[in-house]
């Protein structure tokens, strides 16, 4: 039987005590460069220019829905300052630091172990530390209602953003045609599906019962932990092993032995396209996961001619591009359309928008 709990419900239960946030911030954001670079990724910068970096909008969208004390970080080690100086709040202990990359399985595993070993009552989201939300208000109802479908069933929800157009960039699930559940709004999921092309995902929107894979996930503690045992059951020793050392002195010693042992997967790949459990939150909340300049074109303000810009800048027969330059020198841009112009103090990258996916290739 399948139970959903209404949103007053939520409000007047203990249940936001054991609600915990898995923040996943240690990617370097390289199709962001040269304002994102290994020194400082877009999480930890403002990119909307809004006067919070991503990881701080990241925290503030969560405060009503768990406790400031269970939010975690997870990121590299390198960037343990950073994290430290933007959410200051944040004890060492919920500053969890990757000694290598991993890919998200090992990264979550490490955090559902620790708060496992604190709660095993825990109700936990984990969400990239790099997106944007516009309605928070509806955020913050869809994460309730999903936290407390997570809490009373055996399930592994994720969120499904509803596509507005046919977006090849972004992988999609598939929901059940039938109704999944007792609620009309939490579906069980069929299949997920791959970046298709362009075709493909015009026939996806067509269809209806396809949504963006918007990489935010809700579990009990106990739900995702059998699913790892099942699915990655070599992940789960290591962490097994791990356990004695976590929320102890020797825990850094700990991870840095182990954590390179982990294998190298998604939770997606790993978990998620085999268990039988998944269900799926269809969901509008003005969601981008910002992953390219060409979306920050899309959401940012713009001109009257559809620029993006950020600098002492003057334009004159442009149009459709993102000009950004950090410092305050006058710069003119004269017969530019569909562009990407971004100064930093280290690099100068000029760009056709229709070519950045190559941006990764121009870095090196």
């Amino acid at each position: 039987m399948i139970h959903v709990v209404t949103i007053p419900e939520f409000e007047k239960s203990n249940h936001m005590q054991n609600n915990y946030l898995i923040i996943m911030a240690g990617g370097v954001g390289s199709r962001f460069w040269p304002m994102s670079t290994a020194q400082k990724p877009k999480q930890f910068l403002d990119i909307l220019n809004v006067g919070q970096t991503m990881l701080q909008q990241t925290v503030e969208r969560f405060k009503h829905c768990c406790p400031m004390s269970n939010v975690f970080v997870v990121t590299s080690e390198k960037y343990k300052a950073l994290v430290k100086e933007q959410v200051p709040k944040l004890d060492d202990s919920q500053i969890l630091l990757e000694p290598c990359m991993r890919n998200t399985a090992p990264c979550i595993a490490y955090a559902v172990w620790k708060i496992k070993k604190r709660n095993p009552n825990a109700n936990i989201v984990v969400s990239p530390s790099d997106h944007l939300v516009v309605n928070i208000q509806e955020f913050e109802r869809v994460i309730k209602q999903g936290l407390d479908f997570t809490a009373h069933n055996d399930a592994l929800l994720t969120l499904g953003i509803k596509p507005h157009k046919p977006e090849t960039g972004y992988g999609y699930i598939k929901q059940v045609s039938e109704v999944g559940t007792s609620t009309s709004e939490i579906k069980k999921v069929e299949a997920f599906k791959e970046k298709p092309t362009l075709e493909l995902a015009k026939e996806y929107v067509a269809n209806g019962n396809y949504y963006w894979n918007s990489g935010i996930f809700l579990w009990s503690a106990t739900a995702i932990e059998k699913a790892i045992r099942n699915y990655l059951p070599k992940l789960a020793n290591i962490f097994d092993t791990l356990a004695p050392s976590l929320d102890e002195a020797k825990e850094h010693e700990a991870i840095q032995q182990h954590f390179p042992t982990c294998p190298n997967i998604s939770v997606d790949y790993g978990i998620m396209e085999h268990a039988p459990n998944i269900y799926v939150y269809p969901s509008d909340f003005g969601w981008s996961d910002m992953g390219t300049w060409g979306s920050l074109h899309e959401l940012a303000l713009k001109t009257n001619e559809a620029n993006v810009l950020k600098g002492n800048i003057h334009t004159f027969d442009t149009s459709d591009s993102i000009i950004r330059i950090d410092n305050n020198k006058k710069v003119v841009v004269q017969g530019l359309k569909g562009y990407i112009v971004v100064e930093t103090n280290e690099a100068l990258l000029i760009c056709q928008r229709k070519e950045e996916q190559r941006i990764k290739e121009f870095q090196s």
